[in-house]
């Protein structure tokens, strides 16, 4: 192949191949007399935990087989172009392009409120933010700006709108190229928290931190458990051999900017804020619509609220709903620094308040059951966890049609061997993540062609594991 390894990554995906031959398919996109650095990072599959991410769960997620791969190569342009062979099979721009002056002044770093504007004037090239936008988090978090520019190229097979994080497998990858390319020293957990701030602050979407570390500290082959306080990654997880883990894609596209993952986040904060004005805790005012609360009971987490204590003590005093302009006239604000509370808006309270709080709960049983001596009535019950896990995000108004017709569809084959399935990710749509015993994959194709049967819809249906992209390390190809 006229591009290959002069330096190999760390591993060896078996996509690595297919890879290399896109990227040579890419004739006129880099200059032959210069290395290409090369990084990698795999969608996830969201097993159990999902949304209570934000509020401080437990979660355990599996690094998907498909992955986004982004090679990098640097320039003498004082211009950031990204590329990508997806952006242009959704309507988008295939190649984006921005004045590294733009991105990264040289009197400092471009203010998060002006790079999600410098982003959003085109609408076709707002992918590109993914991406692009890590220049910006790095100059804040480091003060480093490059002094020419690059061209980075996105290759993903993480099926977009999935809900299998497609857009944090090409934050951690893009990012993971530009580090190595430009031998920066960033921790793992470091480049997941600074990818999340990419889709937070610069993209603009309110997503809790598990996508991103999945994507960067995953094992191959395990279940990556992080306890979202902020990111403390634990022990990871094996499966026992009995056990296999399917993803079964809805055709409903999924988008953690939505409006109902969005007022279902707004709403767990607006529910912490009223069970700390309820413990008596002090607040401050902490800027419009934002307060800071000195918490050493939950330490601003409602996971770390015991179930017992929620019921007892809390549950019946919190409203179902309040109206925006009711909360911040009464409240002064909440502590979430990615959302704001929409005055006009009336958001449920209790229910969103209670999933995380709960989830955690199941999260925890779950794992101790995976690490128990595998029986049938143990994969029963972690199949019912997973179905009250998916209860609980249809209570807080992200289910769908399809997942819930999926679960269903799950729930009857477990004389064939499947225990449980739940909705994944911010929920509305996507991928039902899917728990059966070992070879039971035969019953996982005939809920996907009965799903396909009754809805039109052609399920993707997604299996295997590989390792995230600290693992992968990153590579250098030059050209025959």
């Amino acid at each position: 192949m006229p591009w290959s390894f002069s330096q190999h990554p760390s591993a060896r995906p078996a996509d690595l191949e297919r890879f290399l031959n896109h990227l040579n398919a890419q004739t006129e996109l880099f200059d032959p007399t210069r290395p290409v650095t090369v990084a990698r990072a795999p969608g996830r599959l969201d097993l159990m935990g999902g949304i209570a991410d934000y509020s401080g769960s437990l979660v355990l997620q599996m690094p998907l087989a498909v992955a986004a791969y982004a090679a990098l190569q640097r320039t003498d342009d004082p211009v950031i172009q990204v590329a990508s062979t997806l952006a242009s099979t959704i309507g988008d721009t295939p190649v984006a392009r921005f004045d590294l002056a733009e991105l990264a002044p040289a009197a400092g770093p471009l203010p998060y409120d002006r790079a999600r504007a410098l982003f959003a004037r085109d609408a076709h090239e707002h992918w590109a933010a993914y991406v692009a936008g890590a220049v910006v988090v790095l100059h804040h978090r480091l003060g480093w700006r490059p002094e020419r520019g690059f061209t980075l190229w996105l290759d993903s097979q993480v099926p977009a709108g999935k809900g299998v994080s497609s857009s944090a497998a090409i934050e951690v990858a893009g990012m993971r190229a530009i580090v190595g390319a430009f031998d920066l020293q960033v921790s793992t957990r470091d480049l997941a928290l600074w990818c999340q701030e990419v889709e937070n602050l610069v993209v603009g979407a309110p997503c809790g931190v598990m996508d991103q570390m999945s994507a960067a500290a995953g094992e191959a082959g395990t279940l990556l458990a992080l306890r979202c306080q902020p990111a403390e990654l634990e022990a990871p997880v094996t499966l026992p051999d009995d056990l296999e883990i399917w993803g079964i894609d809805s055709g409903i596209r999924h988008a953690v900017s939505g409006s109902d993952y969005g007022a279902v986040r707004v709403g767990a904060f607006m529910g912490y804020r009223i069970l700390a004005d309820l413990a008596g805790l002090p607040s401050t005012p902490d800027g419009p619509g934002r307060v800071s609360i000195l918490d050493p009971y939950w330490q601003g987490y409602l996971a770390n609220i015991r179930p017992e204590t929620w019921a007892a003590q809390y549950r019946d005093r919190l409203p179902m709903a309040y109206s925006g302009a009711e909360f911040l006239a009464r409240y002064g604000g909440f502590t979430d620094k990615v959302t704001a509370i929409r005055p006009e808006t009336r958001y449920a309270i209790r229910v969103p308040t209670e999933h995380p709080i709960l989830e955690h709960a199941r999260v925890q049983c779950f794992r101790q059951l995976l690490l128990a001596r595998f029986s049938e009535a143990v994969g029963q019950e972690l199949g019912a966890l997973m179905f009250a896990s998916h209860a609980s995000y249809t209570a807080c108004g992200l289910g769908s049609d399809g997942t819930d017709r999926l679960v269903e569809l799950v729930r009857a084959e477990a004389a064939a061997g499947l225990y449980g399935a739940k909705i994944t990710g911010g929920g509305s749509g996507g991928t039902v993540a899917v728990l059966g015993r070992r070879g039971a994959g035969a019953a996982v194709a005939r809920v996907a062609d009965r799903y396909a049967a009754e809805t039109g819809r052609e399920p993707i249906i997604l299996q295997g594991t590989s390792v995230g992209a600290a693992a992968f390390g990153h590579g250098t190809l030059m050209y025959a």
